[in-house]
């Protein structure tokens, strides 16, 4: 559960970002998305890949 706290707190430290793209247009705040995507990507990824270890143990 560790891993899915950090992702929402992830998701939830770029609304912020989010919201300053989407609705002002501000471009560095698009990169900051753009950052922070990736980053969920890959939490994603280790998240399945640990999952997918835990049911191939037990």
């Amino acid at each position: 559960m560790k891993r899915y706290d950090e992702l929402k707190d992830l998701m939830m430290s770029l609304e912020a970002d989010f919201h300053k793209f989407y609705e002002k247009g501000n471009q560095a705040a698009g990169t900051r998305v753009r950052k922070g995507m990736q980053e969920m990507k890959n939490l994603a990824q280790d998240i399945r890949k640990e999952v997918q270890d835990m049911k191939n143990a037990g």
